[in-house]
């Protein structure tokens, strides 16, 4: 099986990881997250220069028509920077709704603005009570004459303050949990109903509690059919788990890395601490799992655009697994070398494991997703499944890689 990019993908690689260098260093990153949203807009616009922004959006609508392999490679990049602005919010979960259900008037309308960095979207899917469950939606919209009017609480809306416009998943029939009856309503953020209330996260990026009180939609700007948008809003969010995989990765690779550096050069009764085997056991045991996470997270990216749901879960879960473990291990153990300086401010250690402890719980902590594994019959599950999956491992390998 060959793991080598294309030609076209090692310049990418390289172009996001030049940009990164040059323009996200620790005092830069400590500037931006000062700045009004709480991220760099001149850093937006060198997305959009570099063709970022549009990375996963058809050719046709203003993109590059780059696919899951792409992303991967983007988001590695993007969490060995520790980056501040709204990529993911805009552009793989609120970007990802567009994709997979806008009409192409809407594509025709939305993306070009996402890709020349002139718009920024987020995805309200969460709400108090939902906990893990997309499905739990006590959101209503009601049709009204040539529209919908929206009321009801989203929380945990990932850079839902600094959006130009919110997506937000409404329940239009049923119970709160039922999987049928939920649509997909745009939202401009200054819409008269519409209140905002941002905070900072745990890891220095920006969230938002969103009220919506007699909030209208037009009918024409609802994305997709609005009794049925739950299994997209599920498909979106197992890409959006791959892409939080490699972005754990870049995270994992970066501390890894910089620990090692440490105990190299921290000397302790004359000797470098890196020569105590006991350390080196240590530094051992962070290689092996980020080999073990960068491994999962290379296959939940070939597994994503798998259209068995089921298969595709096992995979995504499987991974998520995976890389909540080794967030826990990578992260104590390069604090614990470090010392009490890896929890300081102004050391980058302390950030990358405060940034991989929410990609934890993101759509779904260790638990959850081991829970969801075993109703699902574990990876591996039934021998048909075994081979089925080993065909899906190798075909996406062939086409992008």
């Amino acid at each position: 099986m060959d793991f080598h990019l294309s030609e076209e993908q090692q310049l990418l690689k390289d172009s996001i990881e030049r940009l990164m260098r040059d323009c996200y260093g620790s005092d830069a990153r400590h500037k931006y997250h000062g700045e009004q949203g709480g991220f760099s807009e001149q850093m937006w616009a060198r997305y959009a220069e570099l063709g970022l922004l549009g990375q996963p959006f058809s050719e046709a609508h203003g993109g590059f028509d780059g696919g899951p392999v792409e992303m991967m490679i983007v988001m590695e990049a993007l969490g060995k920077a520790l980056i501040l602005e709204p990529y993911f919010a805009t552009v793989v979960l609120a970007g990802g709704i567009l994709r997979r259900a806008a009409s192409e008037v809407q594509k025709a309308e939305l993306i070009p603005l996402i890709a020349q960095g002139r718009m920024k979207l987020a995805l309200a899917c969460a709400e108090p009570q939902s906990r893990y469950d997309l499905f739990d939606v006590e959101t209503r919209a009601k049709k009204d004459g040539d529209g919908w009017v929206l009321n009801g609480v989203k929380s945990l809306v990932l850079h839902g303050e600094a959006a130009d416009r919110i997506v937000v998943s409404a329940r239009t029939a049923g119970d709160a949990r039922e999987k049928n009856g939920i649509g997909l309503f745009p939202v401009r953020s200054d819409a008269p109903g519409v209140v905002r209330r941002g905070y900072p996260t745990q890891d220095g990026l920006r969230g938002a509690e969103i009220t919506l009180e007699n909030v209208r939609v037009q009918a024409l700007d609802v994305i997709g059919d609005p009794a049925a948008a739950y299994p997209v809003i599920a498909r979106v969010a197992d890409e959006a788990v791959a892409a939080l995989c490699a972005e754990a990765v870049g995270c994992f690779g970066e501390m890894q890395a910089t620990t090692l550096d440490y105990i190299k050069t921290r000397k302790q009764f004359g000797s470098p601490i890196g020569s105590f085997q006991v350390l080196q056991h240590r530094a051992v045991d962070m290689l092996i799992e980020l080999e073990q996470s960068r491994s999962m997270a290379m296959y939940a990216t070939m597994m994503v655009g798998e259209t068995d749901a089921s298969e595709r879960e096992r995979a995504i879960s499987a991974a998520k697994v995976q890389i909540g473990h080794s967030a826990k291990a990578i992260g104590q153990q390069s604090i614990q070398l470090h010392g009490a300086i890896g929890m300081t401010m102004e050391y980058r250690v302390g950030h990358y494991f405060k940034r991989v402890a929410m990609i934890d719980k993101l759509f779904g902590d260790t638990d959850h997703h081991l829970r969801r594994l075993a109703a699902l019959g574990g990876l591996i599950g039934r021998q048909a499944s075994s081979s089925r999956c080993s065909r899906n491992l190798e075909e996406p390998v062939r086409a992008t890689l």
